[in-house]
């Protein structure tokens, strides 16, 4: 039988990696909002924000915090060139949304190669940001690192809510996904739009990364399965709400907890593809999205 002090601890845990989840989820939305775009490349962006920030640490000898900043604004940058490089051509030329998720799935893994080379393929990890001892819940140990997790994404979730509904940026943005033909008349600089998009995207990914590798390893590898769990997240929270994906992905996370607790860690990944399936079928639009009126 399980303990209670046991399946309490594995919630605190999933919660704090369904944060993570969440924000990942965020980087979609976040470019869904402003083009329509699904980014597949959205996990390789959390796995630099881990890796550069390790590179910048341990070869540069820059302070953690310092490192970490550096490496968001680097993941942001070429969270732009790849939008210039891969997916401006294409959406100057109306790609179909098949071929768009293709293209950013092939930047996924050029930039995993590219990844491999540099760095090689042995995991790292980061310190704690908070080099303290848990604080008891009772019999209940919660680390700080999950509560910086916890916080930093409240913390931006809230500022994201506030940028799409209250800047003139953030409308805009909303405003090219709804009909960019429509934004450009309205003088909104649509090429402009989804490049910030992109970097916002690909600094949030960089954000997830550098929160959860003091946690777990980070390898050259591992973006694949955060770009599916940000998706699947993404879906449960109903796509393109930011609110939303950040809410799917903590009932992503409490979910592989609790199946990896029941039935042993084989079945994190099928109770992940569960719960996408249980949505396409049954829900697609998600927790919070709106169903599609029939006319």
């Amino acid at each position: 039988m399980l303990d209670a002090v046991f399946i309490a601890q594995t919630i605190v845990s999933g919660i704090g990696i369904g944060c993570v989840f969440g924000l990942i989820g965020i980087g979609y939305c976040v470019i869904y909002n402003a083009s329509g775009i699904v980014n597949f490349a959205q996990g390789a962006f959390v796995m630099l924000g881990g890796m550069i920030t390790h590179a910048l640490l341990t070869r540069a000898g820059l302070p953690l915090f310092v490192s970490a900043v550096i490496a968001i604004l680097l993941v942001a940058g070429l969270g732009v060139l790849v939008e210039r490089l891969v997916v401006r051509p294409l959406w100057r030329r109306n790609a179909t949304p098949f071929v768009m998720i293709l293209a950013t799935l092939a930047a996924q893994i050029v930039l995993e190669r590219a990844t491999l080379l540099v760095a090689g393929d042995q995991p790292k990890t980061l310190p704690n940001f908070i080099d303290l001892p848990p604080l008891m819940l009772g019999k209940v140990a919660v680390s700080y690192q999950l509560m910086a997790i916890a916080v930093t994404s409240l913390v931006l979730v809230g500022l994201l809510g506030l940028f799409f509904s209250q800047t003139r940026v953030g409308r805009a943005m909303r405003a090219c996904s709804i009909n960019r033909e429509a934004a450009a008349l309205q003088g909104i600089p649509v090429s402009r739009m989804l490049a910030y998009a992109f970097a916002l995207s690909a600094g949030l990914g960089a954000i997830a990364g550098v929160l959860i590798t003091p946690t777990q390893f980070t390898a050259f590898n591992v973006g694949v399965s955060f770009a599916i769990s940000g998706f699947i997240a993404a879906i449960v929270g109903g796509f393109g709400n930011p609110a939303g994906a950040f809410v799917g992905g903590i009932v992503l996370g409490l979910a592989q907890s609790l199946a990896i607790v029941a039935f042993g860690s084989s079945f994190k990944n099928i109770a992940a593809l569960s719960i996408l399936l249980v949505f396409i079928t049954i829900r697609p639009m998600g927790l919070f999205g709106k169903a599609a009126s029939v006319k």
